[in-house]
């Protein structure tokens, strides 16, 4: 079905919530291993309904926040799915205590079950006020950013349609484009501290309720962290100090040499090239007539996945007023289909958003079909290095997006790589800092993002624009607010993708035989073994990640201009 004829109906509580508790007596009370397997699979096939809806309310509430049904809609599913939880954690404690357990592992691993004894220690019913209030935070926070209009070029733009200005080869324009933006911002300071300070607070209270001394551990706990902890993380950040800030700072000491200027101000940091960046060519339909010839070109699964997306009409990547910032990639379950959302403005990213959420996207649709559904539901630094590594698979086809401006691409693609996961982990540490103190004064959190920034960031001139001069920039970082301790599994996940783009440099058909077959996997492994059975250097080793980097540095040395 095409995803606008898609119907939609509000999932009533009372009859979502009746429903589940039958079927959790009928659980229990299965009397054998065929009744309680049969009794599971109804329960997943019931709750893939509701959920469906859940999604499609988040989906056509992003793709025009101004639309007052779908506005309410979102609200009372931010206000509905915690009080769900309460019934889905009997459920799970039902399927951890069941007699039929061993039966179940033996059919469908160990992993599925791991995860459920973690989930159970993500929820009390006593908190099911404090996750609405945490819903309604994040989608506040989500409706300002979206709400943005920035009068400039004599245009009224969102923040999306901004971006096209940050790389103008004319280095005023790029200031008081980036200055524009930083003035919208620094109208709703108070906003955002506030949303900020009341998440955080929020959040505290719910790991209190959960018996932890603050939110971290639920952090942990709610991202599916197995196989390594909040000290491997450490690990990993410490080796980005020592291996990778030193390639990223020479990176962009060449890239202030080549465009002309001193210092990198934070208005040049985008910007790549004295002749400017590479950008794509053609219109969006053009761009989407490329991608489905090198989805059909790639492999017979990715044509047939492209295909299907494309019949189902599962994408809305253009930007317009209203419409959610950023790009996404969410699985509607009733229909087996994922949908990408994205925001094209012109600029190289609309590339890497068409093939990183089209990773997401492709692994969503790999494993629509496997049963039970959690075995598909994989972690979230698995489903990143999904989609970073099809981005550097997809490389080959990238002369049709670029033309005469495909080397630019690759260099600058590479580089940003490299020089983002700097960036990445400083999201990480701020983060860990603000919910291990979490009545940190708003000063105090800025003065901290300007602490992290000379550790992880010390080329990057933040004077001139009073929003990053202030330390500031971490408020226009939606994951920071909707979504906490997300971030490192970018980073994570970018140590793998790059250890897929030295093979591909090797042996391109090996490299995407290897890579489908990691997708194939779905969420069967943990993060820690997928990498160890698909022999990549595990990140969490400091000295792998000059290993890893140095490919990618001898093609940039190789390749610079």
């Amino acid at each position: 079905m095409k995803f606008p004829n898609m119907p939609y109906s509000r999932p009533q509580f009372e009859e979502v919530n009746t429903a589940l508790y039958k079927y959790l007596e009928r659980f229990k009370a299965a009397a054998t291993k065929d009744e309680c397997f049969a009794v599971f699979k109804e329960i997943e096939e019931y709750s893939e309904g509701f959920n469906s809806m859940f999604v499609l309310s988040f989906i056509r509430n992003s793709l025009d926040t101004t639309d007052k049904f779908y506005e309410g809609e979102k609200d009372y599913s931010d206000e509905v799915q915690p009080k769900l939880e309460e019934v889905a954690q009997e459920l799970l404690m039902a399927v951890l205590e069941s007699p039929f357990r061993k039966d179940m592992e033996a059919a469908w691993g160990t992993l599925l079950f791991d995860k459920a004894e973690m989930e159970l220690k993500t929820f009390k019913p006593e908190i099911i006020p404090d996750l609405q209030e945490e819903n309604r935070l994040s989608t506040e926070y989500d409706k300002l950013v979206a709400s943005a209009q920035i009068e400039f070029d004599g245009k009224t733009l969102t923040l999306a349609q901004m971006g096209p200005y940050y790389e103008n080869p004319d280095r005023e324009v790029r200031k008081a484009a980036m200055e524009a933006s930083a003035n919208w911002r620094m109208k709703h300071i108070e906003k955002w501290d506030s949303l900020f300070e009341s998440l955080v607070k929020t959040r505290h209270t719910i790991g209190e309720k959960l018996g932890q001394k603050n939110f971290t551990q639920i952090g942990y706990y709610r991202m599916e962290r197995l196989g390594y902890d909040r000290n491997d993380v450490e690990k990993f950040r410490e080796g980005v100090v020592k291996y990778i800030v030193p390639v990223a700072k020479r990176l962009k000491e060449e890239q202030a040499k080549r465009i002309g200027v001193d210092k990198l101000k934070v208005y040049d940091d985008p910007y790549i090239f004295p002749d400017g960046n590479a950008m794509p060519i053609g219109t969006p339909e053009d761009i989407f007539a490329h991608g489905k010839k090198m989805y059909a070109e790639l492999s017979k699964e990715t044509d047939e996945f492209m295909q299907f997306m494309l019949d189902r009409e599962l994408f809305d990547v253009l930007t317009r007023p209203g419409k959610s910032g950023g790009g996404y990639c969410h699985y509607i379950p009733t229909y087996k289909s994922p949908f990408i959302f994205a925001n094209f403005n012109g600029t190289a990213g609309d590339i890497d958003v068409l093939t990183h959420e089209a990773g997401h996207a492709y692994a969503s649709y790999r494993a629509r079909n496997i049963y039970p559904s959690q075995l598909g539901n994989y972690t979230y630094e698995i489903a990143e290095v999904h989609s970073m590594s099809m981005e550097f698979l997809t490389w080959p086809w990238m002369r049709g997006f670029f033309g005469i401006q495909t080397e630019k691409y690759y260099y600058q693609h590479l580089a940003s790589a490299l020089t983002f996961i700097p960036y990445g982990v400083m999201v990480d540490e701020f983060q860990h800092h603000i919910y291990d103190n979490p009545n940190m004064p708003a000063d105090e959190r800025n003065t901290l993002w300007l602490k992290l920034e000379a550790k992880y960031r010390p080329w990057l001139d933040l004077s001139d624009t009073p929003f990053y001069e202030e330390g500031r920039r971490w408020q226009a970082q939606a994951h920071i607010y909707e979504r906490p301790f997300y971030y490192i599994d970018y980073c994570l996940a970018q140590m793998v993708a790059l250890s897929f783009w030295t093979e591909a440099q090797k042996d391109k058909a090996a490299a995407w035989q290897k890579y489908d077959t990691l997708v194939g996997f779905a969420g069967t492994k943990t993060f820690v073994d997928l990498v160890k059975d698909a022999g990549i250097p595990s990140p969490f080793v400091p000295e792998n990640l000059e290993i890893v980097s140095d490919a990618a540095v001898k093609w940039l040395n190789e390749n610079s201009k």
